[in-house]
């Protein structure tokens, strides 16, 4: 079955396309700065030839636009790897949250109207999924179009961990609860340590632009640091991470909009907000070095972060077999797992310093009760695995 994995964000597409069930990748794609006159950049590359093009500077004024050029190359006759775009029986979506609907689910009129209903919970992610999923089902009218929501691998979280202190009719009536996110990366974490036996409890760190912690028992999530919306959980690299509720009603009172207040909480908050240097940790790590006190700062705030969600969900699942850094930061910077893992030594976590430089996969030491792994994530090979093990006329939670 050939299979479309789709990755969407704001200004930006990512494509794979899957032969399955082999997961023989035949072709990947990316487009950024969709939008822009004539300062997008197109990237494609035939897997099985290695032949690659990559152009600069070109004129992708939509979504439309963007999509159509990869259809193309797809089925070109020098690059592409499919006849025509009608072979293309699935298409996979990592998107973000549709009311009422939390697991795998094909995107019918329903799912898509849930997406609509909780726009203001995920207001820059589910709108440019809208927007790309209507595109693209006008190229592929045939395609099933499945939904592998980033809150369904934390289904299985007991209520216990997933409901606030608010009035219960709020959570009856409104869904008020912790929902998570970064699902597509954590399973797809979950389903490397499946292979290593079937009882085990680990943390999986996704480190990267946005940010999460998540406990796995058992190839299943237990608890998350993310909560109802994208905004919560750990700082991230613009985002605020967890903050006192009450501080928006401060905040206005003192003389901001709510414009201002979203901006800053959104798009200015987080390492970028702490540091005033980056969004970047890397140029954050850099000036604080240097001295920069905000930056040292920032540093400090990331990891201490990390660390008290470890600590808490190592309490929970009551013994830690695996530690996982996973994501840009947590896949490349042994700078902050060499942090985190300094002030884990209570849960006997060691930290082999030279496999650790080396980016190597297993970087604890002998003697540490924790098996501390780097492995880079594959959200979309789990999305392709979800999408064509996805039942015909049955959805999952």
């Amino acid at each position: 079955m050939i299979i479309l994995v789709c990755n969407v964000g704001s200004t930006s597409l990512k494509f794979k396309l899957y032969d399955m069930p082999g997961a023989c990748v035949l072709a990947q794609c990316g487009v950024e700065r969709v939008g822009s006159d004539h300062d997008a950049i197109f990237r494609y590359e035939q897997i099985a030839t290695g032949k690659k093009i990559a152009l600069e500077k070109v004129h992708i004024p939509d979504y439309e636009s963007g999509i159509r050029m990869f259809l193309n190359y797809l089925t070109g006759e020098e690059l592409g790897v499919i006849s025509a775009i009608t072979e293309i029986e699935r298409v996979g979506y990592k998107a973000t949250l549709s009311k009422g609907h939390y697991g795998i689910h094909e995107l019918n009129n329903e799912v898509l109207q849930g997406m609509e209903d909780w726009l203001s919970l995920a207001p820059l992610h589910n709108r440019a999924y809208l927007d790309a999923i209507a595109v693209m089902r006008s190229f592929l009218p045939e395609a099933k179009f499945i939904g592998c929501f980033e809150t369904a691998f934390h289904q299985n979280i007991p209520l216990e961990r997933k409901i606030y202190g608010v009035p219960y009719e709020w959570y009856e009536k409104y869904g008020i609860q912790r929902l998570g996110y970064h699902g597509a990366s954590h399973s797809y974490i979950a389903d490397v340590l499946n292979k290593c036996g079937k009882d085990y409890k680990a943390i999986s760190c996704h480190l990267g632009g946005s940010c999460s912690v998540c406990a796995i028992e058992n190839g299943k999530s237990v608890d998350t640091s993310f909560g109802m919306s994208l905004e919560s959980g750990l700082i991230h690299a613009n985002r605020v991470g967890d903050m006192d509720t009450s501080m928006s009603y401060f905040l206005r009172d003192e003389g901001l909009s709510d414009e201002e207040i979203l901006q800053g909480m959104q798009n200015k908050g987080g390492l970028l907000g702490i540091s005033g240097v980056s969004n970047d940790l890397r140029y954050v790590i850099e000036a604080a070095e240097y001295g920069n006190r905000r930056a040292q700062l920032a540093v400090n705030v990331f990891v201490t972060g990390i660390v008290h969600y470890i600590g808490a969900f190592a309490m929970d699942l009551g013994r830690l077999d695996y530690l996982i850094f996973t994501a840009g930061i947590g896949e490349h910077s042994a700078f902050v797992r060499k942090r985190v893992c300094e002030k884990l030594g209570l849960l006997g976590v060691k930290l082999n310093e030279d496999r650790n430089e080396r980016n190597e996969t297993e970087i604890s030491a002998e003697d540490s009760h924790v098996k501390v792994l780097v492995i880079p994530t594959n959200e979309e090979l789990g999305i392709a695995r979800r999408t064509y093990e996805y039942p015909a006329g049955k959805d999952t939670e």
